[in-house]
């Protein structure tokens, strides 16, 4: 999809849907168009995926709220709390707390990401009662992605005896020009997990989530060691979570420093080296922590678990890539992962790079997992959802969760 230079916002997006009236609104500056991603909520299928989810109230909440305000720093206050309360209403919904809203199943990810960019659209194109600058729009914009996504909800006991702390990011849905049905179960996973007890072989663990962005610019702009940087040393376990190939589960086990330039939610694309801070320091190549060995030989679900070794390179002093099926070669130059090199593929080699840079690798398990491709049921083409497509998505949380129940076990008896 095509960028389309209109100001309106998700209110004048269900105006044109017929789904409500925009507020009349004094501009104060000029404000921007919606992203690309933002004016995909103009179709019917996230229109429904709201309705049948009580989501569709959110946007245009937010909207009165935002346009009441007589001051930023009211803006902002109201931006904190509306980002904060969506992402802890998407959680209790998962996790089945709190009225269901509709008919649509609760372990279904996809309301929080299109209830996100009706706020994000929003803000993004609010004309103001008073003067907003450009820098005070985007810090607008920086909050409410990370209260929504529950990147600033990362919280711990502070006194638990016995207690393992994992942490645990996924994935907004994405492709989403391909099939505008997609959901994606690496954030289903960290919606189902978020501030739950998992029970292994070797006692409590507690786990806490945040999702992230399809966005190269996000990534370059340092989202990631943001949010996970307080975090780590403090942890016994992480693992990074995305969608993958179809009817498998991988632990990759190489990440690389490559990107390969496939059109992110935005439709950019981004074809360079990741970009990292201090980059003179920066290795083509980073490894998994997670006790590879122990997940793939447990029985964890029904989808199979693969240590996936393969990488693809330009060997040192060649110009052509190669595939190597059992990890790179000393002194050559990444081109793909164990996981390609896509935004999975990135904020695995991130999270990994800033554990080695903390100087964590040798004592925290950290790393990726690929969970199957959710698929809807045969046959369902227009439906945006159906029994088939919750069952896998519920047995490929419960697999995830099974996963990292064996993570913590196997780490803990290394260390024992």
């Amino acid at each position: 999809m095509h960028s389309i230079r209109v100001r309106v916002g998700f209110l004048g997006l269900a105006l044109l849907a017929g789904l409500s009236s925009p507020t009349a609104a004094t501009a104060a500056e000029a404000a921007p168009a919606p992203t690309v991603e933002e004016q995909r909520l103009a179709g019917t299928v996230p229109r429904e995926i709201l309705a049948r989810s009580g989501f569709d109230t959110v946007a245009p909440r937010f909207a009165r709220l935002l346009q009441a305000s007589h001051s930023y720093a009211q803006a902002r206050r109201i931006v904190d709390r509306e980002g904060a309360a969506l992402w802890r209403r998407a959680v209790d919904r998962v996790q089945g707390r709190g009225p269901a809203g509709g008919d649509l199943s609760r372990d279904d990810d996809r309301p929080l990401y299109w209830a996100r960019l009706g706020m994000t659209s929003e803000v993004r194109t609010w004309e103001a009662k008073f003067a907003v600058t450009d820098r005070q729009r985007a810090a607008l914009l920086d909050a409410l992605e990370r209260t929504s996504r529950g990147q600033s909800d990362i919280r711990y006991p502070a006194h638990a005896k016995g207690l393992k702390r994992v942490l645990v990011t996924g994935f907004d849905p994405f492709t989403l020009d391909r099939d505008i049905r997609i959901s994606n179960p690496s954030g289903a996973t960290a919606l189902a997990l978020d501030g739950t007890v998992i029970r292994t072989a070797d006692g409590p663990a507690r786990v806490e989530t945040a999702v992230f962005p399809v966005r190269w610019q996000d990534f370059a702009e340092g989202t990631v060691e943001r949010t996970l940087r307080p975090y780590l040393p403090h942890v016994d376990l992480f693992t990074t979570v995305s969608q993958g190939r179809v009817g498998r589960f991988d632990v990759e086990r190489t990440n690389g420093a490559w990107r390969g330039g496939f059109p992110d939610n935005d439709n950019i694309g981004r074809t360079e080296t990741v970009p990292v801070a201090d980059p003179a320091s920066q290795p083509q190549w980073t490894t998994t922590t997670l006790p590879y060995t122990a997940i793939t030989a447990a029985d964890t679900g029904r989808f199979p678990v693969y240590d996936n070794t393969g990488v693809t390179e330009i060997p040192a002093g060649g110009t052509d890539p190669v595939v190597r099926p059992d990890g790179p070669t000393a002194g050559s130059t990444a081109r793909a992962g164990g996981g390609g090199n896509y935004l999975s593929n990135e904020i695995a080699y991130r999270a990994t790079l800033l554990r080695d840079r903390l100087g964590l690798h040798g004592s925290l398990p950290g790393g990726h997992v690929h969970t199957p491709v959710l698929q809807f049921g045969a046959g369902n083409t227009t439906e945006v959802t159906d029994p088939e497509f919750v069952r896998n998505r519920l047995d490929i949380v419960a697999q995830v969760r099974a996963i990292l129940a064996v993570a913590v076990s196997a780490t803990e008896r290394t260390r024992g």
